[in-house]
Order: structure tokens, then sequence, then C-alpha cells
């Protein structure tokens, strides 16, 4: 595990877990560390989808049977989930290379040329940079095309905040997700254009997370509103602003858990079939051959007065 860290954040990372984070924590006004992001069991440390964030590249979400559509042809992925799908990816299964590194941020690297059984017909590499500045955690994706051809990508990052940062047993949480647009779902996985938010899903307005399982792909971000998570009895609050190509979020809400997350994503869940069905707005982009694309999106954190 590498830590970097500053007055406001310490953030750990795990170059053998495809880059995922083991823990991410703030300084409270109590003077002590609290975990924002769900901590890491030690007994879990090498198993991605356990971690506190992880890497979602060259998709995000779910790829409906593993079967990827992209012009004429039809590829089977791989289905690496217990639903039948292709799941969150194709990087997070191998380690990933540290190339920079100082006490406040950290850049790693991912080829899929190095490792054998990549879950992506087509060859990518991928760089991650964790960077703290201040009270501002900044994730950096790129995406690049290493292969002869075209191929249909994306990418995201899936962090899971706690419900109660000072007390975890205790779900105080509120929470602001300013997009206005939900895609239908069938299995967690979009099957058709998007339309309004479903009433249990709308948090576009600032309130406590009394949903016990929500689970919503979103789009139609509201100007520039952060997605806001304040913990009132702890006296913290994280505002999180992505760039415009993650123009989707995931907002999911396991039920009797003591976490939740707000995932930041380029494209609708099972987003290759939207495209393939002619589905606007789906979010997948393609890229030619040495092509990349590339992305940002920051966690600021804010300690509360009066808390």
């Amino acid at each position: 595990m590498l830590v970097i860290a500053n007055d406001h954040w310490q953030i750990g990372v795990l170059p053998g877990t495809g880059a995922s984070l083991a823990f991410g924590r703030t300084r409270l006004a109590d003077g002590r560390w609290h975990d924002v992001l769900r901590p890491t069991r030690t007994a879990c440390l090498r198993r991605y989808a356990q971690c506190s964030s992880y890497v979602l590249v060259p998709f995000s979400n779910r790829v409906r049977d593993g079967l990827l559509r992209f012009g004429d042809r039809t590829w089977q992925l791989r289905r690496n989930a217990g639903d039948g799908t292709a799941m969150h990816g194709a990087a997070h299964e191998f380690p990933w290379q540290v190339v920079e590194q100082s006490d406040t941020a950290v850049t790693l690297v991912f080829c899929s040329a190095d490792v054998v059984g990549a879950n992506f017909p087509w060859g990518f590499s991928a760089r991650v940079t964790y960077a703290l500045d201040g009270a501002r955690f900044t994730v950096r994706t790129e995406l690049a095309n290493s292969s002869t051809e075209a191929f249909p990508a994306g990418f995201g990052h899936h962090p899971y905040f706690q419900r109660g940062v000072r007390d975890p047993e205790v779900s105080e949480v509120q929470v602001e997700v300013p997009c206005e647009l939900s895609y239908p779902l069938e299995r967690a996985m979009a099957v058709g254009a998007p339309g309004p938010l479903p009433a249990h899903a709308d948090y576009r307005r600032l309130r406590p997370l009394d949903r016990p399982f929500v689970d919503v792909c979103l789009t139609g971000r509201l100007g520039d509103r952060p997605v806001r998570l304040t913990w009132p009895a702890s006296g913290v609050a994280v505002s999180l602003r992505a760039d415009d190509v993650f123009s989707h979020t995931v907002f999911y809400v396991p039920r009797r858990k003591r976490y939740f997350a707000v995932e930041p994503v380029t494209h609708a869940n099972d987003g290759f079939n939207l495209m393939a069905a002619g589905v606007d707005g789906h979010g997948v982009f393609v890229l030619s051959p040495g092509e990349s694309r590339s992305g940002e999106f920051h966690l600021d954190v804010e300690v509360l007065e009066n808390a």
C-alpha cells in the first residue's frame, strides 16, 4: 500500500489491486482522522470490489451477457459477475505500475499488452493520478487506444462513502445528486433512453439518505452544481465535481449497509449495447488508434462549523 497525505486527506492506494483505494480519511474538528470513504478490511485488500474505490476502465458497469457489439461484429467477453455480465472493465484484475510518486500524489499505469487475459478485445493503456492539493482530492484518468483499429470505450470510478463518519454505525448523511434524468433499467442495465427521475431516486435537493435501496444510472446534470454529501453530526461535507466527460452518475444505495456509492462515469450501464441499438446519449466514445481521452473529478472536503 502507498499512502499520500496532507493536512486534509489521507489516501491509501493499492497498486497491486487494480490501482484501487484502501481508504480515504479526513481530519474532523476533534483533530482525529475519520473514514469518509468505506474502509477496506485487511483481509480484502486484494479484492477490488471490497475496496474503498476502484477504477472502471475501459468501460464501466455491465455488458449484458458479456456480448460487446460494435459495428457489424460481436465479441464474447468473459462473464465475470454473478449476474452473467461482464462487469467493471478489464483492468481491476491486474497490478498497475507506479510511475510517479510524491508525498501528495501518485500516478499509476496499466497496459493490456503486458498481461494475459485482459477482458477486452482491443489493446489499450490507462493512466490514473491521485493527487492532493489542500482540501481537494483529484482523480485524473486517461485511456488510450494502443491497437490498430478503433474501438468503443469509457471509464469511471466507483467510490463508496460512509453513511456515518464520526460513528459508522449511525446513518447521518445527507445527499444531493443534481441530475434530472434516469435510464430505465432491467437487471441494473439500461434498456432505453433516459427519462424522468423515479421518486425514490430524486435527490436533486439535499436531503437525508432515507431510502432503503436505490440503484439508478443518472444523466442530465443540472448546470455546474456538484454532488453534495454532508454529515451534520460529524461536522464534515464533501463536494464531488467532475469534468463534462463524466456525463453519467451511478447512484447505488445497498440494503442494510453502512455505505453507498456515487460513481462518476462516462457512459450509461450497458452503454455498448445502447450505442449498437442507436439510443442517443449513451456516453460511449470511440477511440481511433493512438487516440486518448481523459477526465478529472474532485472531492473537496469542508469541516462544518457548529458541529
